[in-house]
This record gives structure tokens, C-alpha cells and sequence, in this order.
């Protein structure tokens, strides 16, 4: 998959964010039965006050959150628990990614996981809603937490929603 990283925050390059995009971006497209090769998309790894801007600009709520995603065109189903409309060509540009380095370090400190597997799972269920899929309605999140946790086992990282 082509990943276009923008860094706006340098402890990004030390965390990996370039490397972790490609490696969730690939295994979520994979998962789905999607040609990684055929597809882009831009991840922007910035910080709390970055991503608080986007968040009110964009959802008008002016606080930080880990990751905003903002897919190239509508997917998601009609039908609460339904597939969302798989992307077609010729545009391979599925949507950017913004993530925020200080609510993701947090989250990952509180959980007590490593941080790379927690930025993996932002990224893989971020790419999810590029790809159509969320979490609003009670079966469409069954359906994407699902995936999530297939993609996520199949990497060898645990179940991000029991717990562990």
C-alpha cells in the first residue's frame, strides 16, 4: 500500500508511525480482500493540540482525541450491520488519518500496553473507516470491533475490547 506519512510531531519517527501505518493499513485491506498494492492513503501524525483544531473544524468538538479518519467518499451501510460499499478505482485514495501522540501515549500508559500495539490498533480501526465501517449503531459496531480483533489476531496482538 502507498502510505503518505506527514510528521508534524517528531516523536512520531521514533514511535514508527510510517512503518505501523503500512504494516495495519496492508493487514486491514488483506483482511477484507482488497490488493493493498491498489490503494493509498495519508496518515498525519501530530499532536494533542493539532488534532483538537481538526476535531473542532471538523466534528465541533475542541478537545484532543487519539485519531480522526476522513474517508474519500461515503461507504458505510445503509443497514445497521450491513458491508459497506467496497471502494472502486480508477482513484486509488481511500482518506487520511490524523493521530495524536499525547492521547495515544496515554491511552496505551493506562491500559498498560505497548504503545506500538495500541498505534496498530488506531490504525487498523481507522482504516476501517475509510473503508466504510463504524461504530455508531450497535451492530455496525459488532461488526468493525469484529474485524478489528481478526485483523489484530492474525498480527499476534490480543483482543483490544476484553480487557487483557
Amino acid at each position: 500500500m502507498t502510505v503518505d506519512v506527514v510528521i508534524e510531531d517528531p516523536r512520531w519517527e521514533e514511535a514508527g508511525l510510517e512503518t505501523l501505518a503500512v504494516v495495519a493499513s496492508d493487514a486491514t485491506l488483506v483482511q477484507l480482500g482488497f490488493d493493498p498494492e491498489a490503494w493509498e492513503l495519508c496518515v498525519m501524525g501530530c499532536d494533542d493540540a493539532r488534532i483538537a483544531e481538526l476535531n473542532e473544524e471538523f466534528r465541533d468538538k475542541g478537545k484532543a482525541t487519539n485519531v480522526l479518519s476522513w474517508p474519500s467518499e461515503e461507504r458505510g451501510a445503509a443497514e445497521d450491520g450491513g458491508t459497506p460499499e467496497a471502494p472502486e478505482g480508477p482513484d486509488p485514495e481511500l482518506g487520511d488519518i490524523a493521530i495524536a501522540y499525547e492521547t495515544c501515549l496515554r491511552e496505551a500508559e493506562a491500559a498498560a500496553k505497548p504503545f506500538a500495539d495500541h498505534l496498530t490498533h488506531l490504525l487498523v480501526h481507522a482504516t476501517l473507516h475509510l473503508l466504510g465501517y463504524d461504530h455508531i449503531r450497535d451492530k455496525d459496531a459488532t461488526l468493525m470491533e469484529g474485524i478489528e480483533v481478526e485483523i489484530l489476531g492474525k498480527m499476534g496482538l490480543p483482543d483490544p475490547y476484553n480487557g487483557e
